[in-house]
C-alpha cells in the first residue's frame, strides 16, 4: 500500500508542476518564440541568444510533457532544474527571495519549481507513469522509475 500511495503521490506533484510549468511558462514561450528569440539569452554568457530561447523552451514545454507523461523522468526533470536553478540564482540575483506586497519580482518561483523537479529527479515517476509501465518491477520487486 505504501508504494501505491507514493506513487500517486507522485503522480500529483508530476500533473500539478509539470502542467504548471508547460502551460505556464513554456507554451506561454513557445507562442512567443518570435518576439523572445533575441532577448532570452544565456545568463552565463556560453550559448548564442536564439538557442538560449529554444534551450529553454525546450525544457520548459517539452521536458515538463515528458515529466506529466512519467517518460525519462529523472533526465527530463534535470534541464528545467537547471533552468531554475539559472532563473534563481543569476536571473533574478537582485530579487528579494520571496513575493510579497509590491514585490512583483521574487526568486520564489523558480525556487519552488526547482525543489519540485529536483525531488523528481531523485524519486523517479513512480509507478503511473510510462516508465513505471515500461519498466516497472525490476528484479528483487522493486519499482523504480
Amino acid at each position: 500500500m505504501n508504494g501505491f500511495l507514493t506513487s500517486l503521490g507522485l503522480l500529483v506533484l508530476r500533473l500539478g508542476f509539470g502542467g504548471m510549468m508547460l502551460f505556464g511558462h513554456g507554451l506561454p514561450k513557445l507562442l512567443a518564440f518570435n518576439e523572445l528569440k533575441d532577448k532570452v539569452g544565456d545568463p552565463l554568457g556560453i550559448i548564442p541568444s536564439p538557442y538560449a530561447c529554444i534551450l529553454l523552451i525546450g525544457a520548459e514545454f517539452a521536458c515538463s510533457a515528458l515529466v506529466m507523461l512519467g517518460v525519462a523522468t529523472r533526465l527530463a526533470a534535470i534541464p528545467i532544474v537547471y533552468s531554475m536553478a539559472l532563473a534563481a540564482f543569476i536571473v533574478h540575483q537582485a530579487d528579494p527571495t520571496f513575493l510579497g506586497p509590491g514585490v512583483t519580482a521574487s526568486k520564489e518561483p523558480a525556487l519552488v519549481y526547482f525543489i519540485a523537479f529536483l525531488a523528481l529527479v531523485f524519486t523517479g515517476a513512480g509507478m503511473f507513469s510510462v516508465d513505471g509501465l515500461l519498466f516497472g518491477k525490476r528484479k528483487g520487486g522493486t519499482t523504480e522509475s
